[in-house]
């Protein structure tokens, strides 16, 4: 009896699941770690469980500050992106200029770049125009690749809009403003919301960028290595991990759910 050919086969199932645990076993652990009673060092399994550090990672004030330093940081830098990434979309989606693809490569270019050449090049950036180091400094720094975000979901969903859509809503007398909103927008929606989530996503837990211009600022990341290195209650530092699992969890699956739900067949 011949084997369904849609199945998979045993191989790659267990290769399957073989990835999903290599992916995963670390971010359980960490979970594991922040009811641990142990506060110097990591032993498995842990001696005794406690949410004691729960309590104390709320009463750190230093946990506070680098959580509202990110999330400032990741909602304006998410705003610039969300403007720069749909303006850059619109003018290259379906115009045809001399040098069109080299600007789309330019703007593609900070996200496939190497974090460290990044921040390395806004830092001299900053050094030579001398800009001081200050909380826009760090939301320039994320922007860079928060608008290519932006720009890839904006541009892949007007290429796929009929432009017979803005055309009869011309022909309807329909003025710019107006197709805009009532017709290229609702087509944008559910793109624009993945993007800006994703975009979010990212700024918030962005390192290597922010290690070169933020200046003497701790964002929430930084905050956490600064903590591994140096460390004086380690399970505050897996009780942050936890809560930062689940925030990031949260607007990148509702970032694959919206992108997922405008496929075909969906």
């Amino acid at each position: 009896m011949r084997s369904d050919p849609s199945k998979p086969g045993w191989g790659l199932r267990a290769a399957t699941w073989g990835a999903v645990l290599f992916l995963h076993i670390p971010l359980a652990l960490i979970i594991l770690y922040a009811f641990s009673a142990e506060d110097k060092s990591y032993v498995f399994p842990p001696p005794a469980l406690t949410t004691q550090w729960f309590a104390v990672a709320w009463e750190r004030e230093d946990v506070w500050a680098a959580i509202g330093l990110s999330l400032r940081v990741a909602a304006v830098a998410t705003a610039v992106a969300m403007v720069l990434g749909t303006l850059a979309a619109a003018g290259l989606a379906r115009t045809r200029f001399f040098g069109r693809d080299a600007v789309s490569l330019l703007l593609i270019l900070p996200i496939a770049l190497p974090g460290v050449i990044t921040g390395i090049a806004l830092r001299s950036a900053y050094s030579t125009l001398e800009i001081p180091f200050s909380f826009w400094t760090i939301v320039i720094g994320h922007a860079t690749f928060c608008v290519v975000v932006v720009y890839n979901n904006a541009v892949a969903r007007l290429r796929r809009t009929s432009p017979s859509l803005i055309e009869a809503s011309m022909d309807l007398g329909a003025d710019t403003f107006q197709t805009i909103r009532h017709v290229i927008l609702p087509q944008l929606g559910s793109a624009l919301l993945a993007g800006g989530l994703l975009a979010f996503a990212l700024s918030f837990d962005e390192v290597i960028v922010t290690t070169f211009t933020a200046g003497q600022q701790t964002t929430l990341p930084i905050w956490m290595l600064q903590e591994l290195v140096r460390p004086r209650q380690r399970p505050v530092t897996n009780v942050v991990a936890v809560v930062i699992i689940a925030l990031t969890f949260l607007p990148i699956f509702a970032a694959y759910y919206l992108t997922r739900a405008d496929e075909p067949g969906r």
